[in-house]
């Protein structure tokens, strides 16, 4: 069976790879949905130009698609899911799934009551094939057991282009919900935690004043029983930079660690993805490139067998719960 979906809120630049990716496992596309004329809708007619656009959002849950594809606006987001798990579809939303604890509730409320899949596409680990390739490394035992994670998020502010939403703190949900949830995400992976502790988290706006409801700069710890992890996020990408941000991600292991260069390397080595391993035997740079993205034929394995095997439901929520009690403890030292 063909799996089919259709795309809810274009409000950000992530549903282009969100459709790309569906489409490249053989998912069929029945159209898309948004409000308006967002930003990122120029961008996605050109690259789907055969693509309905549909004229009501109840039309879109209308068409018969098996999976709903959320990209809105980040307050918006966990609403749009919630409608479209009553409308019969699994989900996966960009993140973050959604930007209150209430809403995550309310999510995890309409997940139990309709049986659906809320999954939320956390882009820095499932559109990086250099991750991939870092997974199948731990689970070899390359680098023993992670006992700590190092995730640096650094992304370019690109001003003139942003929305006004994307400077209101209530409707992009503060920058340890937005951006940290992908960092507290690989933590619980890498290390096979199931939970853990906020410890430290700060926010700031240290280069933005007239911004007020900018947060530039946000860190946090974490510590499960087995492990514990640093992340910084930021919005300070300087323009010389040829990309977006220079994101890594460095696993310490008992026998070795593993970092990932993810989108560009400054110290000279070309392309992306790039992952250096160190342990008792190897000390070299891997081209990751190759590596795969499994997530999304997981995930069109899961809707079709009801199986969890992208990622559990447990881990979804609990991402949203950590980087929602990561903000609420950094705006609380900040007030």
């Amino acid at each position: 069976m063909t799996l089919s979906f259709v795309a809810l809120g274009l409000d950000h630049r992530h549903i282009y790879g969100m459709t790309e990716n569906m489409m490249r496992i053989g998912g069929r596309c029945l159209g898309y949905w948004t409000d308006g004329t967002p930003q990122p809708l120029a961008g996605y007619v050109e690259r789907f130009p055969e693509l309905h656009r549909f004229t009501t959002l109840e039309e879109a849950l209308g068409a018969g698609a098996d999976l709903a594809l959320v990209s809105a606006i980040p307050a918006d987001r966990a609403g749009l899911s919630i409608r479209a798990m009553q409308s019969g579809h699994d989900v996966m939303t960009d993140k973050p799934g959604c930007t209150t604890m209430e809403q995550l509730e309310q999510i995890k409320a309409a997940v139990a009551e309709t049986g659906r899949i809320w999954s939320i596409n956390f882009s820095e680990r499932f559109e990086v094939p250099c991750v991939t390739l870092a997974d199948q490394l731990v689970q070899e035992g390359a680098i023993g057991r992670v006992v700590h994670t190092t995730g640096l998020g650094p992304h370019r502010l690109n001003r003139a282009t942003r929305p006004d939403w994307f400077f209101e703190r209530e409707r992009y949900g503060g920058v340890l919900t937005d951006i940290a949830s992908h960092q507290i995400d690989q933590f619980l992976h890498f290390t096979g935690s199931e939970s853990a502790d906020v410890t430290m988290a700060h926010v700031a706006n240290h280069a933005n004043p007239d911004d007020s409801g900018l947060q530039d700069f946000g860190e946090v710890a974490l510590r499960a029983p087995n492990a514990s992890g640093y992340i910084r996020v930021d919005w300070y990408t300087p323009d010389a930079l040829p990309n977006w941000g220079d994101g890594r991600l460095t696993l310490l292991g008992t026998d070795g660690y593993i970092e990932l260069r993810k989108y560009v390397d400054v110290a000279g080595r070309a392309g992306t993805d790039g992952l250096i391993l160190v342990n008792g035997a190897r000390c070299e740079t891997m081209d990751g490139r190759e590596a795969g993205l499994p997530y999304f034929d997981r995930l069109a394995h899961d809707i079709a067998h009801r199986t969890e095997t992208a990622m559990s439901q447990t881990h979804c929520f609990k991402v949203m719960e950590l980087a929602l009690e990561a903000q609420r403890l950094a705006e609380a030292v900040v007030s």
